[in-house]
């Protein structure tokens, strides 16, 4: 399940991109979900471990990478951490759902996302509430952020 504590959160990982630069593996990259996400997020297709074909950039290490894939991977493959998703755009609201449903993620929120107008299960830790929708999170998250 996806639990998320809205505001400051002291055991978060704040700057993720310092942290992806120094503990992230070539094979977070050449997984199908590392795959999956860099190329929907920032449309950006992986031809190796260490060389993704942008087409903004052109050929890019990892560590240029936006700072949404970058918290993704992190949240996807440490998911016993803490990461600061306000790092993330509305485009990768629908990944960190689909990470919550395989596995027990939290993340910190320090913005109100947007997950879209369909149903999903949220706990919000700053109350201990479930919530189905955009229409039950707003207020919670709006106390908080």
């Amino acid at each position: 399940m996806l639990s998320i504590f809205f505001g400051d959160m002291q055991e978060a990982i704040y700057n993720t991109a310092v942290y992806f630069k120094n503990v992230y593996e070539e094979d977070w990259i050449t997984a199908p979900l590392g795959r999956e996400m860099i190329l929907d997020v920032d449309k950006s297709t992986v031809l190796a471990g260490g060389v993704i074909d942008s087409p903004v950039l052109g050929k890019i290490p990892p560590l240029n990478l936006s700072g949404g894939v970058k918290t993704l991977l992190l949240i996807a493959n440490e998911p016993d951490r803490i990461f600061n998703a306000s790092t993330c755009g509305d485009n990768c609201a629908k990944w960190i759902l689909k990470l919550g449903q395989d596995k027990d993620i939290t993340i910190n929120l320090r913005h109100i996302m947007d997950f879209g107008e369909g149903q999903f299960r949220i706990k919000i830790l700053n109350t201990d509430q479930i919530v189905h929708n955009m229409e039950e999170l707003v207020p919670i998250a709006g106390r908080y952020v």
